[in-house]
């Protein structure tokens, strides 16, 4: 190679390695080369309406298909400790995600926190996915193993505000699509690869928390006590220069 040539990886070599605990206690690693997020994807088809109508109100876009899908850049999912921010207005959302191992039957699930920037959102909710992380458990389920008792999964995420933590988001996923929903659809359009993440969409904030905090913790439990989860804390950047 020359000076002036400059080495490009192919899109089946670069990697962006997850890793998560199985039951039985081995560790499964998999490279992340596609991410999806749903949005508005709530069973509760008069409850996703209120939600679209209380974004509209608030100089959000609403979405002109429901439930709605959008692809992120691969190197936004994360397992990081840590999530850089450039201003105060950003925070987290408790969700279920998806991941496609070796094949599209090699299908785990895990709990993930989707980061937005809200002030970005009121431009474009794409826009918005696009500038923070989503960050995924340390768990993962066999898909095939719990499919029968996912409604029964508690999701649940807190805030923390210095060293005070509140809850601000409870609920199970009975409220949000199932993975088959979501399986089947991207089945059909060729987009279950090998590497691919699909997060849910969320459940409902409580009224009254503040939501732009100085760290996440969002679980996922299955009926047996077996939890998920992603703890992490938001560090606000310094100015720009400008």
């Amino acid at each position: 190679m020359t000076e002036t040539q400059i080495s490009t990886p192919k899109a089946a070599e670069r990697r962006n390695p997850v890793r998560f605990t199985v039951p039985g206690g081995a560790v499964r690693e998999i490279d992340v080369r596609y991410a999806l997020n749903a949005g508005y994807a709530g069973r509760d088809t008069a409850q996703v309406q209120h939600h679209v109508d209380e974004l509209a109100a608030l100089g959000v876009p609403a979405p002109t298909r429901v439930p709605t899908l959008y692809p992120l850049s691969a190197n936004l999912v994360s397992q990081t400790g840590n999530v850089q921010v450039p201003h105060a207005k950003t925070s987290g959302e408790a969700e279920w995600a998806l991941v496609v191992g070796d094949d599209a039957d090699d299908l785990l699930l895990t709990v993930a926190c989707d980061h937005t920037d809200r002030a970005l959102e009121v431009h474009g909710v794409a826009w918005s996915k696009q500038s923070a992380p989503d960050l995924l458990g340390d768990f993962a389920w066999p898909l095939a193993d719990i499919a029968g008792e996912l409604d029964a999964f508690a999701l649940r995420a807190w805030v923390r505000h210095g060293d005070e933590e509140r809850l601000v988001q409870d609920g199970t996923l009975a409220q949000l699509l199932p993975p088959a929903y979501w399986v089947d659809r991207l089945r059909a359009h060729g987009l279950l690869r090998p590497g691919t993440v699909v997060l849910s969409g969320t459940i409902p904030m409580i009224e009254g928390v503040d939501q732009f905090a100085d760290g996440w913790r969002v679980e996922l439990t299955d009926p047996r006590g077996t939890t998920s989860r992603v703890t992490y804390a938001v560090e606000k950047l310094p100015e720009a220069w400008d």
